[in-house]
């Protein structure tokens, strides 16, 4: 069954109720084609890299086993922070048993994306002004006009915005629910323990299957090359999913839903979907919108881990589509 919750709690104010000021900002109307070469290439460089390395490596330092690790360990680390950091720390979107909000915590720590606190400060620092000035991640403010304009946008809301604006929001005004949590600032403390860990498990495991050789190599494959692939999967969310796909709901940015992000990060790249129902567990809302996140939320609720699970209904769906022309 469907749960659902009061409209306030899952949608953010009405951008036809906001006052005239609220409105003026700098983002752009379209996404340019340099934009969007830009943001292809970023994507699928890396991604042949690594690909081509693994095939001139294959049998010589890099093996079947080496595939299994390093694929285990993404979907498993990528949840903590597409369930755990994100719909469920960040924005509520369930309730969650204390093994399973320590699980995600500790998991979401293992893409070496910051602790939890830091994180989810910075995220909920994204929505209050997504796209607007005091966005710490925006492509589409303050970085010029023209072909170069979009190309700093981009950068910046990718990877450069990490080494200006990362954890300036780690207070009380975005993170006071964290703060007075024990067990958080707990896991938090502990942050270098489970990037010991992310790297730990993969050398752990390929040593029990061919000594310190195999246990470096699968450190270098399931760890290291795991956690830079999933990093820039994630990255892309801030940068192309503000910036190349398809807005199906009224939002107050420039959000867009990119099929091959959402499916990298396991449904996070439904990004208009999330900013129209922010507080929402699901982002794929519709069919042909996969999104695993989801799928395991669902499973974990039926089996009792996971309550209070909320979902936009019809209504609300409904109110925030975006109306196309004629």
């Amino acid at each position: 069954m469907t749960l659902t919750t009061p409209e306030p709690l899952l949608l953010p104010p009405d951008p036809d109720d906001e006052p005239e000021v609220a409105k003026v900002g700098t983002v752009r109307a379209h996404t340019s084609r340099l934009s969007q070469v830009v943001t292809l290439v970023a994507i699928i460089v890396p991604l042949l890299g690594v690909a081509m390395a693994m095939g001139l490596l294959w049998n010589i330092a890099f093996h079947w086993s080496d595939v299994a690790i390093m694929v285990g360990m993404y979907v498993v680390c990528a949840f903590g922070t597409t369930i755990g950091f994100h719909r469920y720390f960040t924005h509520k979107g369930f309730d969650a048993h204390p093994s399973v909000k320590a699980t995600l915590a500790i998991l979401g720590c293992m893409t070496m994306q910051g602790p939890i606190t830091q994180w989810v400060t910075d995220h909920r620092k994204h929505h209050a002004f997504s796209d607007k000035e005091g966005d710490p991640h925006s492509p589409h403010v303050g970085h010029g006009d023209g072909a170069w304009g979009v190309f700093r946008g981009f950068v910046h809301s990718h990877i450069g915005w990490m080494f200006s604006n990362m954890g300036m929001e780690q207070g009380m005004l975005y993170g006071r629910d964290l703060y007075e949590d024990k067990m958080i600032r707990w896991i938090d403390r502990l942050y270098l323990v489970w990037v010991a860990l992310t790297l730990g498990i993969p050398f752990l495991i390929g040593y029990a299957i061919g000594g310190v050789d195999r246990g470096v190599e699968a450190m270098v494959w399931g760890g290291l090359v795991r956690i830079f692939l999933y990093q820039h999967a994630t990255f892309s969310v801030n940068s192309i999913c503000h910036m190349w796909g398809a807005s199906d709901y009224r939002s107050r940015d420039e959000s867009r839903n990119n099929r091959l992000v959402a499916y990298l990060v396991f449904g996070e790249g439904w990004h208009n979907n999330h900013h129209a129902f922010p507080a929402s567990a699901r982002h794929g809302l519709h069919r042909g919108q996969i999104d695993m996140s989801w799928m395991v939320i669902r499973g974990l609720e039926k089996i009792g881990l996971v309550s209070n699970v909320r979902v936009p209904d019809a209504a609300q769906l409904e109110r925030r589509r975006m109306i196309r022309p004629s």
